[in-house]
């Protein structure tokens, strides 16, 4: 198989000097291969270098073929025809036809141009459109179509992806999972999204230890970082158990000691043996003690070096764990109903929506992208007043995070927030709710700007459920964006075992799944 792209002992750093990764060695050929690892591991950088942003730290990177990355960030102001990278062409083109082409223009001349174009936005789901039309004017969705249709047009040996469903609705991921599909080079995406890595023909892991990298789609994936982690509980429990051996054996040795020296000073007394032999017999238990000491010591040492080696590695590959409070919530208690609400966008007028939550039932939002979904949200959370309709809500009891976490200043601690939104919380009682949330002792005092996406997700669940009224029903909307697939392993095992109801909307159809919804209702 050729290899496009070849990394040789890569090594990057943030731009204050921090380690990303390091010795990381890699070839990509005809295949696909997904990119995982925790947030701030360096995928989005590794990518980046690979495009020539920027200069490794150390070790080359080498390509054989082209290589181009999806374009997520594109400019309102961009036509859709320079989106597409052929506005020039076009306007060449369009001169040539004209009679009032120069030489340049008829060398640049592409007479199929606009019958590719045409193919490719059909290709992704695009109807046809001026190509003079600015970016701004189209919907997220349509934006990254535009996208996929600019990297079918340019065809490159080596495809690079990074998150590319953030934000997608289900038809909108489709589109990223056909473009892969059907790829005749390779494809590196870097992506939480578990649906879309299943299909990979291998994962490639980055973590603090280094590269690992595994045969198969996210289910071979994560069997084997399962089997992984049971390895390391089984070593650190060998390991702990080597160094209680030692000890004991240690303690056995000193006690043996002291009934030699009780039976020798019992010996002494009596003056039964010549003081010769007892300074000898002395001098040989002092040496003997001193190798015993010596050889306990060292073995004790040895033993500690191995259940430290082996503890490190079980907080590698072991997630953390929140401990979500318990609601009260009573069965079958209503928590909200909205009859036939309405909102207004603008010109635009939402809506009707009716719905109703008792108990702790978990519903999820459906809907494509701008129909609406966090518009409702808001109203089921008391954040907008619908213009039309009724609304009940269990006052009190109802709390949202946004998908921007707004709740949370990013220029205070987690500590500091946390007490912001809920002065009634002495500091002992914060800081013991912080580390419910695995923000334990001086981790309760970072910045908030300078955590990653699943320690502020994790922070803004913690301000959000603290106080003596946990709520009954939990609102999120959009909450596995730009989280790396641990934290989203950790978060569905929290809401997977929360009692109260949950309103959610997400693109994600595992996480759906995995946290347990009940019912789908279309927006």
């Amino acid at each position: 198989m050729p290899s496009f792209l070849t990394l040789d002992s890569l090594s990057a750093h943030t731009p204050d000097g921090r380690p990303l990764f390091h010795d990381l060695t890699l070839s990509v050929g005809t295949e696909r291969v997904g990119l995982v690892g925790r947030n701030g591991s360096g995928k989005s950088t590794l990518l980046n270098l690979i495009c020539g942003a920027g200069k490794p730290a150390s070790g080359s990177i080498q390509l054989t073929g082209t290589v181009d990355i999806l374009q997520q960030d594109l400019s309102p102001e961009f036509t859709i025809a320079r989106a597409l990278g052929v506005a020039d062409r076009l306007a060449a083109t369009t001169r040539v036809l004209a009679g009032e082409g120069t030489q340049e223009d008829f060398a640049q001349a592409d007479w199929t141009l606009e019958e590719r174009v045409e193919a490719a936005f059909a290709a992704v789901g695009l109807p046809a459109m001026p190509l003079d039309r600015r970016i701004g004017t189209l919907s997220g969705g349509e934006r990254t179509r535009i996208g996929i249709a600019r990297l079918r047009l340019e065809a490159p040996d080596l495809l690079l992806l990074d998150e590319p469903t953030n934000n997608l609705d289900p038809s909108g991921r489709a589109a990223i999972a056909a473009l892969i599909a059907d790829w005749r080079g390779g494809v590196l995406v870097a992506s939480h999204d578990r649906h879309l890595l299943e299909n990979m023909d291998r994962i490639v892991e980055l973590t603090p230890i280094g590269i690992r990298s595994f045969g198969g789609g996210w289910s071979a994936f994560a069997a084997a970082r399962e089997a992984e982690r049971v390895r390391a509980a089984e070593e650190s429990e060998r390991a702990n158990a080597a160094l209680r051996a030692a000890q004991r054996s240690a303690q056995d040795r000193r006690e043996a000691k002291a009934r030699r020296d009780k039976v020798g000073r019992a010996v002494a007394a009596k003056r039964s043996e010549p003081k010769i032999v007892l300074n000898a017999r002395a001098e040989r238990a002092e040496n003997t003690v001193g190798r015993e000491g010596a050889t306990s010591d060292r073995l004790i040492g040895e033993a500690a070096k191995r259940r430290e080696e082996a503890q490190s590695q079980v907080e590698i590959v072991t997630p953390l764990t929140i401990d979500m409070p318990a609601s009260g919530l009573p069965p079958g208690a209503r928590v909200l109903m909205l009859d036939r609400v309405q909102a207004a966008v603008g010109t635009r007028r939402l809506g009707p929506w009716s719905l109703r939550i008792d108990g702790s039932e978990r519903v999820a939002l459906i809907g494509r992208n701008g129909a609406g979904k966090s518009t409702l949200l808001r109203i089921a959370a008391g954040l907008l007043d619908p213009v039309a309709g009724e609304v009940f809500r269990a006052e009190g009891r109802i709390a949202m995070l946004d998908q921007h976490l707004s709740i949370l200043d990013p220029q205070a601690s987690i500590l500091d927030n946390l007490r912001a939104h809920h002065p009634e919380m002495d500091r002992e009682a914060a800081y013991a709710h912080c580390a419910r949330f695995a923000f334990r002792n001086r981790d309760a005092l970072r910045m908030v700007g300078t955590l990653s996406g699943g320690e502020r997700l994790r922070a803004g669940l913690a301000v959000t459920l603290a106080g003596a009224a946990v709520p009954w029903l939990l609102i999120l909307d959009e909450p596995t964006n730009h989280l790396d697939v641990e934290s989203l392993e950790v978060l569905e095992d929290a809401l997977r075992g929360f009692d109260a109801a949950l309103l959610v909307v997400s693109h994600d159809a595992t996480f759906l799944d995995r946290i347990g919804i009940e019912r789908f209702v279309p927006v």
